[in-house]
This record gives C-alpha cells, structure tokens and sequence, in this order.
C-alpha cells in the first residue's frame, strides 16, 4: 500500500510535534532544578484552564508533562484502554478510515502543541519563580549532564 502525500506529511509532522514536545520537557527538566518550588502555585495563574473544576497546581502539572512524556516516547497505552476503544473504533472504521485517521490526527497535533505549550508555561512560571529575568536567559539555569 503506498502512502499519499497527505498521509506522510502527517506522518512526519507527527512525529516533529511529538520530537517538539518530548524536547520542551526535557528543557524544562532541565530548568526547573528545585520542582516543589511550584507547588502551591495555581494554574490557572498561568494559563486560563477551560473547566473551573480542576485546579491542580503546576507540580502536578510538571510531573504530568514528564510522565506524558515518556508516554509519548515509549509508546505504551494501557490495555483496558485500548479493548474499551477497539469497539467504538470498529464501528467508526467501517464507514470511512481515512476520515478518522485525519480527524485523530488532526487531534493528535493540537493535543501536542497544548501541551507543549504548557511545558513552556511551566518553565517559564518557575524562572519567574526563582527571580531570573528572561533578559538574561535561561541557559545559564541548565543542569548539564
């Protein structure tokens, strides 16, 4: 079966945004040297969260960016997870596949870029947090390995 433009450029732009994403949790890693600094810090200071119920601060929010994170990387989905999709999955597939490959992708980029995003947010929050000013960078605040 041969691939159409469309499908690899999704492809490859997949996998750049998961590279992107699995990059700013890296960074921010490496910037956030001292992560219980965060707690108690709200998120919703830093950015606006869409449900009023969830208020989580944004220690819970680094440590869920990381574990995502080597979701992402390792690529392992939960079992029961996957048998509760397969049969919601088979009635979607027998209408049009490709339309639910590009309506998932289309998804998949715009979880990724959130989250990425968010990663940033994070990173930045706690450079403010420890009194750096962006003028002067955040190279120096790398832990080097």
């Amino acid at each position: 079966m041969q691939l159409s433009p469309e499908t690899h450029f999704y492809r490859s732009g997949l996998y750049l945004a998961m590279r992107k994403y699995s990059t700013a949790v890296r960074d921010m890693e490496q910037t956030v040297l001292l992560p219980t600094l965060l707690r108690d810090i709200r998120s919703d200071q830093v950015w606006n969260s869409q449900s009023e119920d969830i208020s989580t601060d944004l220690y819970d929010y680094y440590m869920m960016l990381k574990a995502l994170r080597n979701t992402v990387e390792s690529g392992s989905i939960n079992k029961d997870d996957l048998k509760t999709q397969s049969k919601t999955t088979e009635l979607l597939l027998d209408s049009d596949p490709q339309a639910l490959l590009h309506f998932h992708l289309r998804g998949l980029f715009s979880v990724m870029s959130d989250l990425t995003e968010k990663t940033q947010s994070v990173k930045d929050k706690y450079v403010e947090v420890i009194g750096v000013s962006k003028g002067r960078g955040n190279q120096d605040f790398k832990l080097h390995v």
